[in-house]
């Protein structure tokens, strides 16, 4: 029986390190999950095991070339960005992989923005909202000014997408996905490293930039593998709608937090969007995207805690409610502002329950509430040119979240969208040439239109 040619790709979520395979079609045909207890750094902050994810990596490719069925061809990355993994000169882990929500000290952050120009103009030319070690090139300026001795021993940092390609490859490199991705690396308005790279000594720490399609051959078993370097994971779930979608689109990915993205949109940061949480990163192509965020899957999730504890039903309940236009029509109109700032302080985070009827008509509330902090969070990215929006993620499966959105943006082409394993999908797609004898299929992504 012929083997089935895939590719391998290793998914490095933040919770979740996924191992999948694809075929030429796209179809998973294999996937596997693993959870990496953390460990502390030398702070004792807690932060991801990075010995133990280079194991897993190594167990894992070790674990596909053994799968007789197929015939691996390709392994490619996505991970997320606003991690840094330091090499010695020997290419040795000389640091731990430090938490991007650890606490950023302020001295450091008021000398650096005071340095470069404020917050605000620095923000705008990287695109970077004020994020502290979330900015992954903070972390280094932090190393430099903290840990001197550290910093100088440092050969190379590379995002952890690329060193996940490097413990195959051997090589070094920077990706442009990561490097744009809200870093404070990258000067948008030059399309180059900001100077402040430069004037501290960080050029030096990074690798030669490589394009996202960029392999390397790489022999395991006596078969020769393309392996690529790996992308943000962000920008990876962008990639299969990029190449589905030609018309000008939005993607809202929901989750944990609601991110809109819309990768036609290339105008520079405003003050006003920065205020309200909006950021820009770098596609595969190497555009900017256009971003804003909102921390709604977090607040639904505590708001539904709350009905359902008051109501005496289960968490899970809100999912069997009907769309029920009737009692749509009866909600109290929602006013005040929507500052995606002003989120968990919106009306019905402080309302007492009480004042509702029954679970459902709370629930609607909630629903309304949400959907009008996020229509103002997706119209900050909206340009006139955008013709529909894709919902993917957990609020693309919830239907009186779709219809209530249907209703706040009727002029818009609103769909569900449903693509298994979307960072992965995108990772695979990245360097399809290389791997794949198939023109890549239409219908990859599945829709459900709303209106």
């Amino acid at each position: 029986m012929a083997r089935i040619p895939v590719i391998a790709i290793l998914d490095v979520g933040k919770t979740n390190k996924k191992l999948i395979l694809f075929d030429e079609d796209y179809k998973v045909r294999f996937e596997k999950f693993a959870d990496i207890p953390e460990t502390i750094d030398e702070d004792q902050f807690p932060c991801e095991d990075i010995a133990a994810i280079t194991q897993w990596v190594t167990d894992s490719i070790r674990e596909v070339v053994a799968l007789q069925e197929f015939h691996l061809k390709a392994i490619n990355f996505s991970a997320h960005g606003a991690s840094l993994v330091h090499l010695d000169e020997r290419g040795k882990v000389i640091a731990p992989l430090y938490n991007y929500l650890k606490p950023y000290p302020e001295h450091l952050r008021r000398n650096f923005y005071k340095t470069y120009g404020g917050e605000v103009a620095f923000s705008q030319n990287t695109a970077s909202p004020v994020l502290g070690s979330l900015n992954s090139g903070m972390q280094l300026y932090h190393l430099e000014h903290e840990q001197p001795a550290l910093f100088s021993k440092i050969r190379t940092s590379l995002h952890l997408p690329q060193y996940l390609s490097y413990l195959l490859t051997g090589q070094t490199c920077s990706d442009i996905t990561s490097i744009g991705c809200h870093t404070g690396l990258w000067d948008f308005k030059k399309n180059d490293y900001h100077r402040w790279v430069h004037d501290e000594g960080v050029y030096e720490k990074l690798a030669p930039l490589r394009s996202c399609d960029t392999t390397t051959i790489v022999d395991l078993n006596g078969y020769s593998i393309a392996v690529g370097i790996g992308l943000h994971d962000s920008s990876a779930a962008l990639t299969p709608y990029l190449k589905q979608f030609g018309e000008d689109f939005v993607l809202l990915s929901t989750g944990t937090w609601n991110i809109t993205l819309n990768p036609f949109n290339a105008d520079p940061l405003t003050e006003k969007e920065l205020a309200n949480d909006c950021l820009c990163y770098l596609n595969y192509r190497g555009n900017p995207v256009k971003a804003s965020r909102l921390y709604a899957g977090h607040a639904h999730q505590q708001q539904v805690e709350r009905i359902a504890e008051y109501f005496h039903q289960g968490v899970e309940y809100h999912l069997s409610i009907p769309v029920d236009k009737n009692i749509n029509e009866k909600l109290n109109t929602v006013s005040g502002d929507y500052a995606p700032s002003r989120l968990l302080r919106g009306d019905f985070f402080t309302k007492d329950l009480s004042s509702f009827k029954s679970f459902e008509e709370a629930y609607f509330q909630l629903i309304v509430e949400l959907v009008g902090f996020q229509k103002t969070s997706t119209s900050l990215v909206l340009s006139t040119e955008t013709k529909s929006i894709f919902v993917d993620g957990g609020f693309s499966k919830n239907k009186i979240y779709m219809s209530c959105l249907a209703g706040a943006i009727p002029n818009l082409n609103l769909s569900g969208a449903t693509v298994a394993q979307a960072s992965a999908l995108g990772a695979a797609m990245a360097i399809h040439q290389h791997w794949n004898s198939l023109p890549i299929r239409r219908n990859i992504i599945e829709l459900s239109k709303e209106n």
